[in-house]
């Protein structure tokens, strides 16, 4: 996988959209699986725990998620864009 994919993701508003309770993604439970690459794109599965809060701050719970995206790659491996499936 290329070095960069996972700074990327991290970074991305695209990933949030995965999410299902409003809340946001737990950075440190994010895992990236690598399912195809080629022609300038990479496929991928990813999984991360969202958390969820009260309204009174306190979180409320986690909630697993996951999907799959497509990311276009230059000539240097760098993301250029992602494409949630």
């Amino acid at each position: 996988m290329p070095s960069g994919v996972r700074d990327y993701l991290l970074r991305c508003r695209e990933l949030a959209t995965l999410c299902s309770q409003n809340g946001w993604i737990d950075d440190e439970t994010l895992t990236i699986d690598v399912i195809d690459q080629q022609d300038g794109r990479l496929t991928c599965a990813v999984t991360f725990e969202e958390v969820v809060m009260e309204g009174a701050g306190c979180e409320a719970g986690r909630v697993p998620c996951y999907g799959r995206v497509r990311l276009g790659l230059d000539r240097d491996e760098r993301v250029t864009g992602i494409e949630v499936l």
